[in-house]
């Protein structure tokens, strides 16, 4: 990668998981018709800004979400699986409210951001920051000068990878806002290190549901 390289991380559609806040992790959820919506929307919006490669997680809400922007710029998506959100183990399928109920203590450390296993047989932050930056950097390294390289991945995994790249101690990774449905995050590369350049863009602020599916006000 060179100095200035943009990566751009770019969220999936809205989901019907994402509207009550169920935890999706590694469960092929495909995109409802709001979630379409929201990926040609912003689709067109990041064509003008002229992506030099369009790189994927393997699960179909981000494939779609990607293949809107592939369609109008005429690139091709690569599809990593290393860019799939967190394997949730025993918490995938259960609102953030079950989860608590049923496993309170893990939930709430893992949700503040601790590095523990999500769902007891799932997996740690740093394991899915350590994978979808390996991704990203392979992308990067079969593109050329001063790429744009857009990252149709998850809530949670876009996250890890900003306070990875950052430079962030992981324990303030959680200062990270989340991102909207469709919306984007851009990092650029420096001297210095990557810096970021535009967080949660994309349109009007919007609801962030499904904020790593355990957003659920006054149960703190």
């Amino acid at each position: 990668m060179a100095n200035g390289d943009r990566v751009l991380l770019w969220r999936h559609g809205q989901t019907d998981w994402n509207i009550v806040n169920r935890f999706q992790g590694h469960s092929d959820i495909p995109l409802n018709d709001v979630g379409v919506y929201q990926a040609q929307h912003a689709a067109r919006l990041l064509a003008g800004m002229k992506p030099t490669a369009i790189v994927s997680s393997d699960l179909g809400r981000a494939r779609r979400t990607a293949q809107e922007l592939a369609d109008l710029v005429h690139l091709p998506v690569s599809v990593d699986s290393d860019l799939r959100e967190t394997n949730g183990g025993l918490w995938e399928g259960r609102t953030g409210r079950e989860n608590r109920e049923a496993d309170w203590a893990n939930f709430v450390r893992w949700i503040d951001g601790d590095d523990n296993p999500a769902g007891e047989t799932g997996e740690t932050r740093s394991q899915v920051a350590n994978r979808a930056v390996a991704a990203i950097e392979r992308a990067l390294a079969a593109g050329g000068e001063k790429q744009l390289l857009i990252v149709a991945t998850h809530g949670g995994t876009a996250r890890c990878v900003l306070g990875k790249l950052l430079g962030l101690p992981q324990s303030h990774w959680g200062v990270i806002g989340g991102l909207s449905n469709a919306a984007w995050s851009i990092l650029q590369k420096n001297p210095r290190g990557w810096h970021l350049v535009e967080h949660n863009a994309g349109s009007l602020p919007e609801p962030i549901y499904g904020e790593e599916s355990g957003a659920e006000p006054n149960l703190r």
